[in-house]
């Protein structure tokens, strides 16, 4: 009895998705997970299509930064600027030394954009 249906991309047994028809002398389709099998002649005739969809260049992570650099992307925390001595500062972490060695905090003032960094 089988627990899924209406697609014949996917198991009807498991809904795994199913491999495309072989070339050649392979006669049926099965479910690489339950070993269902499918004749290849059931997917006479169908067409299968796909569609690529870029996204825009506006919301890409890997966008130039404006050159004004208007806005700070990040979380705002309570640390005090020691340039402008004002709360408020973003802040992002990168691995900077070996793997074994902590990670490296960037911190940016929300009102001065003085930049400090720490080890930690």
């Amino acid at each position: 009895m089988s627990c899924f249906g209406g697609d014949p991309n996917f198991c009807p047994e498991c809904g795994n998705v199913l491999p495309l028809p072989g070339v050649g002398l392979q006669d049926t389709v099965r479910c690489p997970r339950c070993s269902f099998c499918i004749p290849v002649a059931e997917f006479s005739g169908q067409e299968i299509c796909s569609t690529v969809i870029f996204n825009p260049v506006e919301q890409s992570s890997v966008a130039l930064e404006d050159e004004d650099n208007s806005e700070l992307k990040g979380a705002v925390i309570d640390r005090r600027c020691s340039r402008c001595n004002k709360e408020g500062m973003v802040y992002h972490t990168r691995q900077m030394r070996s793997a074994d060695e902590g990670q490296t905090v960037f911190f940016t003032c929300i009102h001065c954009r003085y930049q400090e960094k720490e080890d930690s």
